[in-house]
């Protein structure tokens, strides 16, 4: 015979009680939650007041994504990710129906890079005319639109509001970081017509000449308005990234390969055998973010430089590897070869990340100065 269950009872007196220290724990719980609620409203509030005091209220906005995070280096990835595909969609089409031959767009765009014996000579193959035009749109987008700050439809107003900023940076980033973001409050909201051909004809004035006759304006802009807006997201963020600064850079054509600053887009032969090689071309440009560091005793601070997008670069042995003969387009002749003589051609020494024709900027830079931001 089985021995009975014994089962836990309680008095009614004792469940009482316990019933009401669980009414009061909830209500204690109800009461911290509410006032939880009530001070992130007001966290809330004091955060737009200080957006809209420093005029970043809209654009901070603007640059949320759905997660209602702000702009970082993953979501600037992805936008230059999308306007590297345009570029390389307006490049294919064009040389896929050229208005003039490729043999005269190709020496246009050498004429607009610069020439000099460190330029790679070309056959005006439609791989390397396809890959010269995504360099000269880098070249515009970088020096013409991104490190220059577009704020008016007039380019001597935007090259003095640059010259401000770079005056205002290098006293104090945080300052300058404030001001950008207050003048992009007021900038212009698209990249006109007017523009984006002005734009061209000062970056690539010979290019231009084969182009304005043939291609409609229409399919030139989506890409420089693309840009504009790309730029307006890294010069126009909101106080969540401090006094973070973002410059755009591109390898020159023969310049040296750094692997720290450059992304090869299609295999490089001679580097996997051990051999020297040099830029063909630059298809997107890469991007560096600058902050001040913390300052010594008696001496300035220093510039970190941070590269959050490597540029893309195809190498000059892969953009030659579909050429049938020898180069016949360069900045230089070849210079003769006397028969008998071994020819041991060296790649000329020259600073890494050299961010332009122009020499607008560099990396590094001994003399304490990028881009005209003195430390």
């Amino acid at each position: 015979m089985q021995a009975p269950m014994m089962q836990d009872v309680v008095s009614g007196e004792q469940y009482r009680y316990a019933l009401t220290n669980f009414r009061i724990a909830h209500e204690k719980v109800e009461e911290q939650r509410g006032q939880l609620e009530e001070q992130e409203r007001q966290v809330a509030q004091l955060r737009a007041r200080i957006a809209q005091l420093e005029g970043t209220s809209t654009l901070a906005l603007e640059n949320k994504g759905k997660g209602g995070n702000t702009v970082d280096d993953f979501s600037i990835k992805n936008a230059a990710s999308q306007l590297e595909k345009m570029i390389n969609r307006w490049a294919s089409d064009l040389v896929r129906s050229p208005p003039v031959p490729l043999t005269a767009l190709c020496k246009a765009i050498v004429s607009d890079l610069g020439s000099g014996p460190d330029v790679p000579r070309y056959e005006g193959t439609s791989m390397q005319v396809q890959a010269l035009l995504r360099h000269a749109l880098a070249e515009t987008i970088s020096e013409g639109i991104i490190n220059n700050l577009i704020v008016t439809n007039s380019p001597e107003a935007n090259v003095q509001l640059t010259r401000i900023h770079e005056h205002i940076f290098s006293r104090d980033p945080t300052v300058a970081c404030v001001w950008r973001r207050q003048t992009f409050s007021a900038a212009v909201e698209t990249f006109s017509t007017e523009m984006t051909l002005t734009t061209l004809r000062e970056q690539l004035p010979e290019l231009m000449k084969h182009l304005d006759r043939t291609i409609p304006i229409s399919q030139r802009t989506p890409i420089l308005e693309s840009a504009y807006l790309f730029s307006r997201m890294l010069h126009g963020q909101d106080t969540s990234m401090g006094d973070a600064f973002y410059r755009a850079f591109v390898p020159e054509l023969g310049g040296v390969l750094d692997p720290r600053q450059i992304e090869l887009v299609k295999r490089c032969m001679k580097n996997e055998r051990g051999e020297s090689d040099r830029v063909g071309a630059t298809i997107f440009p890469g991007l560096v973010k600058l902050t001040k560091g913390e300052p010594f005793p008696g001496l300035q601070s220093e510039a970190i430089q941070n590269i959050v997008r490597r540029a893309q670069v195809i190498c000059e042995c892969a953009l030659n590897s579909a050429s049938s003969g020898p180069p016949s387009i360069a900045g230089t002749p070849t210079p003769p070869q006397v028969p008998g003589h071994v020819y041991n051609h060296q790649v000329p020494a020259s600073p890494p990340m050299t961010l332009g024709h122009n020499q607008h900027a560099s990396l590094p830079n001994h003399h304490g100065q990028l881009n005209g931001y003195q430390y």
